[in-house]
């Protein structure tokens, strides 16, 4: 079984990595077809569908993992099959209320997105397509959310990876092959191409279903013998099955509403505070670069720091069940210090090299460059809000992290409209930072009273990671300073891609040659360093 395990999370976690790829790389392309308007249009759909997702789903495909799972571990076979199909009708009826709710309150939506009847070459009317094209997909993806649930609590992880996959890969080639045919092929406007765009989340998300379906086909005859193998069913009354739900979902659901939240505040604050200080003009360009062009790149090091700290967060939750908080120290040690170890150097090159890494991923924007430069440490933030939220419910103290994330969005909303009427674009990013700030205090705090950890070696830990960062920089500067006499990034890609790759290359290799002369490396990785450097010899 432990051999079935680990295959289903190793296949699960692939299927994973390479949705967020793809999920980063396609806005490349899509970036030279829409550009920043287009990216703000974008954004003014997707930011309240997935809000009002997260809400649809409210957790229960995770839930119903667990659920699922547990009653199968008993033989309760016929109870989780009971679960699945009442929470088939449960997700449907949520999805189809939320999208409901979307397509009539949309012109509500664009009123407070947009604030005034046009803005730039977009107007309500605009808005609202949008929202409303990408409202279907909530009438599919609850659905299709809680079927790879099912497959989850019965340790099957395949078609949830390749349902992943082909979600992705689907809505990817409909949103560029609609948003290329209509602009560049039948000459069409922006808006209809980015209204298809959005509505590649129903596409994508019909061929993800049609994936799982195919899998439901072929091993019902297997899921349905399991029934005649089985305990006497226990009958739980549905109220109580869906209670038991609740209690496993919503923090879970909360916590992940944390980016799209602060998204939704921007969307909904940013061209209102820009209005008033007489800045209309290019509100919804820097919105765009604030919102999505940079975040997009901001995320790269976030989801793979996150991933690789994650890993560790199941067994935390074991060593607190059995009351084994020594373990428990080091294992929360590990995670932190790791995840600063990742995230630290990656954020300052994303800083020192904004401008070809903008270059790069869009255009030669001396703006975004510098808005991604002072976005790119909020990487630390994110990764770390992350990490805690998931130790404090590792530890059972899901409450917790729901406040903590309460506090952060108090935080954000109090300060974004004064911030972002003094500093513009860079006023969103303070706000940003203050709320995960606040939030992390507190988690911190929580942490330290709930589990006893003592933070005194991640902090020591984390100086020293902080000079070998400065000394990083230092050699990434000077050598990106030596190419800049011979080349410029301005000159295209493939410019940028050569000073990037060499620039990184001469950083990384900084930064891993003094972590490993120092120890640190070692100290980090444990027998692992031992091998890697037995295979160099």
């Amino acid at each position: 079984m432990s051999n079935k395990l680990l295959r289903g999370t190793i296949i699960l976690t692939l299927g994973t990595y390479i949705s967020r790829f793809l999920g980063m790389i396609y806005v490349i392309p899509f970036f030279a077809l829409v550009g920043e308007t287009g990216g703000a249009l974008f954004q003014y759909g997707y930011v309240p569908y997935t809000v009002f997702l997260s809400i649809a789903t409210m957790g229960f495909p995770l839930a119903v993992s667990k659920f699922v799972s547990k009653y199968n571990s008993i033989g309760d076979y016929k109870t989780s099959r009971r679960m699945f199909k009442s929470g088939i009708i449960f997700m449907f009826l949520t999805g189809m209320i939320a999208f409901i709710i979307l397509y009539v309150m949309a012109p509500f939506f664009a009123q407070q997105f947009l604030v005034q009847e046009k803005l730039g070459d977009v107007t309500l009317e605009d808005v609202v397509f949008v929202i409303r094209m990408v409202s279907m997909a909530l009438i599919v993806v609850p659905v299709m959310s809680l079927i790879r649930g099912f497959f989850q609590g019965h340790q099957s992880m395949g078609p949830t990876a390749v349902s992943q996959v082909v979600e992705q890969i689907v809505r990817i080639v409909f949103l560029l092959a609609s948003s290329y045919f209509i602009l560049k092929v039948w000459h069409g406007d922006l808006v209809t191409a980015v209204g298809y765009a959005t509505f590649a989340a129903f596409v994508g998300a019909i061929g993800g279903l049609i994936v799982l379906l195919i899998y439901w086909f072929r091993r019902k005859h297997k899921l349905l013998a399991m029934q005649e193998n089985t305990v006497p069913p226990s009958n739980i009354p549905l109220k109580q099955m869906f209670t038991e739900l609740f209690r496993y979902a919503g923090p879970f659901v909360f916590v992940g509403l944390a980016i799209p939240l602060y998204q939704y505040i921007d969307t909904n604050t940013f061209n209102k505070a820009m209005i008033q200080i007489g800045k209309a003009e290019n509100s919804q360009e820097l919105l765009s670069i604030v919102n999505f062009w940079v975040n997009k790149i901001v995320m790269i090091p976030v989801s793979l720091a996150t991933a690789f700290g994650l890993t560790l967060v199941p067994t935390i939750t074991k060593s607190h069940t059995e009351n084994n908080y020594s373990l428990l120290n080091t294992q929360i040690n590990q995670t932190f210090q790791l995840l600063m170890f990742l995230v630290l150097p990656a954020a300052a090159g994303l800083s020192i090299l904004s401008q070809p890494v903008y270059m790069l991923f869009y255009n030669e924007n001396e703006v975004g460059g510098n808005i991604l430069a002072a976005y790119a440490p909020i990487a630390i933030l994110f990764s770390f809000f992350t990490v805690t939220a998931a130790i404090l419910q590792g530890i059972n103290k899901q409450k917790l992290a729901v406040i903590s994330l309460v506090f952060g969005l108090i935080m954000k909303a109090s300060v974004n409209i004064p911030l972002i009427m003094a500093f513009q674009a860079y006023g969103s990013i303070m706000a940003t930072a203050l709320g995960f700030s606040c939030s992390l205090l507190y988690s911190f705090a929580m942490i330290k009273r709930h589990a006893g950890y003592a933070y005194k070696q991640f902090m020591k830990r984390s100086v020293l990671m902080g000079i070998f960062t400065i000394c990083m920089s230092i050699a990434v500067l000077a050598v990106y300073s030596v190419l800049s006499l011979f080349m410029d990034f301005r000159d295209g890609k493939m410019e940028a891609a050569m000073i990037l790759f060499i620039s990184v290359a001469s950083g990384a290799g900084t930064y891993l040659y003094l972590a490993s002369y120092s120890g640190l490396l070692q100290l980090l990785v444990g027998s692992r360093f031992k091998k890697w450097k037995q295979k160099a010899v």
